[in-house]
């Protein structure tokens, strides 16, 4: 049985202790950072170790958005703009934003990593954090969730899986959840029709991921930490597949990771990301925090369900497409 938690591992490949310690903890999938990627024929050898350690098809993750969030990068593969400046370059820019990631979709099935974090319904804002504005597709609903099909269609075309986030919303973050925990202290009603208006549209999605932030209005604690807020999640929002914490390392959340994976889960996460590959740290996970529960397994079998094999296309076609739209090659 399968841990409520997803790891990563230290390099490039897959040390001896590594190895076992995964046959023995059986996290439910993996993600993978730059520090794991040297060229194709490498990753997809550690893909092939990972998934040999726990004894089955595990999902392998990775952010690979485009832009400035790229893990497999130049020269080995294809570098995009920020998604906010393709927006604005492209002459079409929905047929542009699934060109971008059924081509992102190649790049990671030809290494077997079957699952991407994306794509982002969070709709920004004049203040929103730099680290965040230009992942992003929109300062509108509509013009965000048109994005976000489009993403989710080029990757599942590809056979990829995508992950929805960061859920609830993640657009008014005025500082760095990664250093920090911000706080959203603004009226219900204006959250419901603008920042969580794209993810109750996108519930069918079958990942998501949350977000490290408060919103006072539903609960002082962090969304990826609230029972209030998951429930809402899951009832107003309506989103009933399977949820993963953002990176449980990020410093937005206090108390040691375990503690913080373990309050996740018992708020309502289906699963703990940790993303350091920080041994010591996964250990403690590991003993902390319990199998994936019978509704997390049964809505992790419906994700996974929707792997298939990529329908079949002519890339350098796709490439040359893409540069006529944006003027910027793929």
């Amino acid at each position: 049985m399968a841990g409520a938690f997803i790891f990563g591992c230290a390099g490039t490949a897959l040390t001896a202790d590594e190895a076992a310690f995964f046959a023995d903890a059986q996290p439910w999938g993996f993600i993978l950072f730059a520090r794991n990627i040297e060229n194709r024929a490498q990753l997809q050898k550690l893909t092939g170790e990972l998934r040999g350690a726990v004894g089955w098809q595990a999902p392998i993750l990775i952010d690979q958005e485009g832009g400035r969030v790229e893990r497999m990068t130049v020269p080995e593969w294809r570098h995009y703009p920020s998604a906010l400046d393709q927006m604005e370059m492209a002459s079409d820019p929905a047929r542009a934003m699934y060109l971008r990631n059924r081509l992102i979709a190649y790049d990671l099935a030809e290494v077997d990593i079957d699952v991407n974090c994306a794509p982002l319904a969070d709709v920004i804002w004049p203040e929103s954090h730099p680290v965040l504005r230009n992942r992003c597709y929109g300062d509108d609903v509509e013009t965000v969730l048109a994005m976000c099909r489009e993403v989710e269609r080029g990757l599942l075309d590809g056979g990829v899986l995508p992950v929805l986030k960061h859920i609830p919303g993640y657009g008014r973050a005025v500082v760095d959840g990664h250093k920090a925990l911000p706080t959203v202290d603004v009226p219900r009603e204006d959250l419901d029709a603008h920042d969580f208006a794209p993810f109750k549209a996108l519930n069918h999605m079958r990942m998501g991921m949350t977000a490290h932030i408060v919103f006072p209005c539903i609960d002082e604690k962090a969304a990826t930490v609230s029972a209030k807020a998951m429930r809402m999640i899951r009832e107003e929002i309506g989103f009933a597949g399977l949820i993963m914490t953002d990176d449980i390392s990020m410093e937005a959340l206090s108390g040691d990771v375990a503690s913080r994976s373990l309050a996740a889960i018992e708020a309502g996460c289906d699963l703990a990301l940790h993303c350091n590959g920080e041994m010591v740290e996964m250990v403690a996970i590991a003993e902390t925090c319990p199998a994936l529960s019978q509704a997390g397994e049964a809505r992790a079998e419906v994700a996974l369900a929707q792997r298939q094999t990529p329908t079949h296309v002519d890339i350098p076609a796709l490439e040359a497409e893409f540069l006529s739209l944006t003027g910027r090659a793929a």
